[in-house]
């Protein structure tokens, strides 16, 4: 036991690190604003380090007291996250996580508003912490490439890793399509280095300080999750992991196709796979079937269900009885932003979504065109910032094939001139034939063009709105943020049109 001065001493050497680096903190991003650009690059790595683990250290890493589930990929990673985290809370667990479009704390869920997929460090962290002060056994953590990057990872204590699958994103901001995978690969790498951890039967993380306390509780194995119908699942199950699994809808693969190609490292014995099969895609939902349990999800499109059995699979990985499994999944009526209907007592179908990649709104289509309606009509625009240009017209030619009326504006130019985005997605719609001023309309602001959009509507059209889902912002030049919530201004438009209408 400590004296009273034992223990003012030990708090006032905590309280005069925890000083130390909030200053440290304060006197890099001095420091990052003083020095020359160029020399700045070149010492980034370093500076992004150094704050990971001051961060962690303030909130006294807060990562080794909760099961930390990290969730990676180009798309899905979103959907995959609240999925998981409903079907946890279902099954007993309270569950805190940070994702794209909602975070959560254990106490309460609210919007994104950090124009951020993976926060900053300093905010991770503290939501650790507040998880832990909630009481929370489990954090879920949406990881980027460009979090990865900044080593936002470092110093989180990750217990699984799910990948969700890969294809070509983010190509500028890394430098090609292997330095993204690479980039995607240290957070499984990354596992290795993570210390391991001890359960009580509730769960609840327990630091046994002997050989022999450890036997009186369970062994957190740490363990990797991967999409098997991803051309890249062989190279995320090459690394070292305790158990792995793979989740997947071809019923022609099996362990062994994976299994043959890993380095003696990389094997385990604890291996398995989670089929999925018989998916079946509805306007008011997809059902999937796996271990024999039919699953009815309220969400649309078969990615959804790709996507709940990576959900599936983490449960299982946790031992979670299969029945309770199920009834979290079908618990999830609908995702913030994604396919999200905006209902205003109007005689057309309005959905937000926040599909924001060619490949995306691919897949977004696939849905779309399963909802019966008379006309479709679609506002998009593109990213600046230098971010992926080469998607622009690609966007637009997506857009321009599948809709009967197409509307680019503005989304986040960042320092780009919006005008020379709009053109360049636009371009994408005029090459398969949509003409300007008949079907084809340029609109810098978003809110008119929302407006645009919804004049245009009739009855049973569907008014389609992608690229922001639940941002919070319009991000434009000199760092300047716009408020912004796309659905309620949808939803304000649509009510404004009907009032204009009626009179």
């Amino acid at each position: 036991m400590f004296t009273d001065e034992e223990r003012r001493a030990v708090c006032g050497a905590l309280f005069l690190f925890f000083s130390i680096s909030v200053i440290m903190i304060d006197m890099l991003n001095l420091i990052r604003k003083l020095i020359p650009k160029k020399i700045f690059q070149a010492l980034q790595p370093v500076y992004h380090f150094v704050l990971s683990f001051l961060a962690a250290f303030i909130y006294r890493f807060p990562s080794r007291n909760l099961i930390v589930i990290g969730v990676t990929g180009t798309a899905g990673k979103t959907s995959t996250v609240y999925l998981i985290a409903k079907m946890l809370e279902k099954a007993g667990y309270k569950t805190g996580f940070t994702s794209t479009a909602v975070i959560a704390d254990g106490r309460r869920e609210w919007l994104n508003d950090k124009k951020m997929t993976m926060p900053g460090r300093m905010f991770i962290q503290k939501s650790l912490r507040r998880m832990i002060k909630n009481k929370c056994r489990y954090a879920i953590i949406e990881t980027t490439s460009e979090g990865i990057k900044q080593f936002r990872h470092r110093f989180i204590n990750y217990d699984l890793v799910v990948f969700t699958g890969l294809y070509p994103e983010h190509l500028e901001s890394h430098g090609g399509y292997e330095r993204y995978k690479e980039a995607k690969g240290k957070l499984f790498a990354h596992l290795k280095n993570c210390s391991t951890k001890y359960l009580n039967e509730q769960k609840k993380i327990c630091h046994p300080k002997s050989a022999l306390e450890k036997l009186n509780f369970i062994r957190l194995t740490k363990t990797i999750i991967v999409n098997g119908d991803d051309g890249e699942a062989g190279y995320f199950l090459n690394f070292w992991s305790e158990t792995k699994m793979v989740y997947s809808l071809n019923s022609t693969i099996n362990l062994e196709t994976f299994r043959k190609n890993l380095p003696s490292e990389a094997l385990v014995k604890d291996f398995s796979f989670v089929y999925g099969r018989e998916v079946t895609t509805g306007r008011h939902g997809t059902a999937i079937t796996i271990d024999q349990q039919k699953i009815n999800l309220a969400l649309l499109g078969e990615f959804n269900a790709v996507n709940a059995l990576a959900a599936y699979a983490v449960g299982l990985s946790q031992k979670i009885n299969p029945e309770k499994i199920k009834v979290g999944l079908e618990t999830v009526k609908s995702l913030a932003g994604k396919l999200e209907i905006i209902e205003a007592g109007q005689n057309f179908m309005a959905i937000v979504d926040y599909s924001f990649e060619p490949r995306a709104l691919e897949k977004l289509y696939q849905i779309v065109k399963l909802i019966p309606c008379q006309r479709i009509i679609h506002l998009l625009g593109s990213t600046g910032g230098g971010r992926d240009q080469a998607r622009r017209p690609l966007l637009g030619k997506i857009a321009g094939e599948n809709a009967d009326l197409v509307i680019v504006t503005n989304e986040d130019p960042y320092d780009e001139n919006p005008e020379v985005i709009i053109e360049q997605v636009a371009e994408g719609a005029e090459d398969v034939g949509k003409k300007l001023n008949e079907n084809l309309f340029k609109i810098n602001d978003r809110r008119e063009a929302i407006k645009k959009a919804l004049s245009l509507a009739k009855e049973d059209d569907l008014v389609l709105f992608t690229g922001k889902g639940t941002e919070r912002y319009i991000c434009i030049a000199n760092g300047q943020k716009i408020p912004w919530d796309e659905r309620e201004e949808v939803r304000r438009a649509i009510v404004d049109k009907m009032g204009v209408d009626k009179g």
